[in-house]
């Protein structure tokens, strides 16, 4: 394992004590806040986190290279406050005073389709330059937010997250991490990793904090924490039931593909998925969606009939994109998932505006963070956390 990347000498931590009493108005005086505090956010892309963030916080500054995707992010959240920059040239002197800062940092390098290069590969290794950034801030956010895939805490025997935690740590905060799955709110299988650290020197409300693991906390999560100093077991309640299934996002009259392409996405379909396709009944329309997989050297398209989709992915090549194959009537035909459709699966609202073409939008959502989730972390850690911050 390298040395963690600290980027200050040891001895300039030690205004960090003082940052954990020091009493700061995090409000800011623009009209949009609603007196919520403020956040920061880094790797914005689309703004689905602004967006479960809103009820909570207000977005003071957001930043990510995709002008696209500021694209959207302006369209819906307002684009005077986005930098759209490499966090490399980020200066945490020009930024304003924020009670959270969020960072959705890039996955590549920690993700099992990925090469696995780890946290300090120069892709998912760009949290040590928001960690550089949160350096040079004024005064440090009470509360942060790191979120990655499953990877961060199960690769490496758990090395690449306790990298993370230990620099954390070593700037004043107490630490965990949960994992989240977004199926939990919407018909998509997404299990995303949570960290999120509180500043030392306050007291934690005791409604978020556990004793032992809980839903938040797989074999995964437990693992790489174990023996770890200044972890905290988060504690949020458990959702109820989903009641959304994909068929309630699906849009009906969406456009097939062309006879050339749907034929071919039929002929692709495994035998014991067209099998079970087969023997589906015809009166009502169904819909299983899948992603073409290579098997014993051929490609086939492997569908899910639990009225769920598969993790949505960024559209970089053919199989990355999502097919829809709908059965009515004894009639099979196929498409790709509609943006409308991905935008829904992501837990977006309907008037949630996505402008450019369909791979801007499926980039926009396949690349993003599901709002339910994010909603629920605010109302249920994130925001308490900041009150106790604030009545210390």
């Amino acid at each position: 394992m390298e040395q963690i990347p600290l980027f200050k000498p040891e001895n300039e931590f030690a205004h960090q004590a003082d940052a954990a009493v020091r009493r700061v108005d995090w409000h800011s005086s623009d009209a949009q806040a609603n007196g919520h505090p403020s956040f920061l956010e880094f790797f914005a892309g689309s703004g689905l986190v602004a967006e479960g963030l809103k009820d909570h916080f207000y977005a003071a500054w957001a930043n990510d290279i995709s002008a696209k995707k500021a694209d959207v992010y302006a369209a819906n959240h307002g684009g005077e406050r986005f930098q759209i920059r490499s966090i490399t040239d980020v200066s945490g002197k020009s930024l304003p005073k924020s009670a959270l800062s969020w960072a959705s940092f890039p996955c590549q390098d920690l993700s099992l389709a990925g090469l696995a290069g780890g946290i300090n590969a120069p892709r998912s290794g760009l949290v040590w330059e928001w960690l550089r950034v949160i350096d040079e801030l004024e005064t440090r956010p009470p509360v942060l937010v790191a979120e990655n895939v499953l990877g961060l805490v199960s690769s490496a025997g758990g090395n690449n997250y306790r990298a993370l935690h230990k620099a954390l740590v070593a700037r004043g905060y107490v630490v965990g991490a949960m994992m989240v799955d977004a199926e939990r709110f919407i018909p998509q299988s997404r299990p995303r990793v949570f960290v999120v650290a509180a500043l030392a020197g306050f007291t934690l409300p005791p409604s978020v904090l556990g004793v032992a693991p809980n839903w938040l906390h797989p074999d995964a999560v437990c693992k790489a924490a174990a023996g770890l100093e200044r972890w905290i077991w988060w504690a949020m309640p458990e959702p109820s039931k989903r009641q959304l299934q994909l068929s309630d996002i699906i849009e009906w009259d969406a456009a097939f593909a062309n006879a050339a392409i749907d034929a071919r996405n039929i002929s692709l379909i495994a035998p014991r998925h067209r099998k079970y396709l087969d023997l589906m009944p015809s009166a009502k329309a169904f819909a299983a969606p899948g992603y073409k997989r290579t098997r014993n050297g051929r490609q086939v398209l492997e569908l899910r009939f639990d009225n769920l989709a598969g993790c949505l992915r960024t559209p970089r090549g053919g199989s990355s994109r999502q097919v829809i194959v709908i059965k009515k009537n004894d009639e099979i035909k196929s498409r790709l998932l509609t943006v409308r459709e991905a935008a829904r699966l992501m837990g977006a609202p309907d008037n949630y505006q996505i402008p450019g073409s369909y791979n801007d939008g499926y980039m926009a959502m396949g690349d993003a963070v599901a709002v339910p989730v994010v909603r629920w972390l605010a109302k249920h850690l994130l925001a308490p956390l900041v009150r106790a911050y604030e009545q210390r």
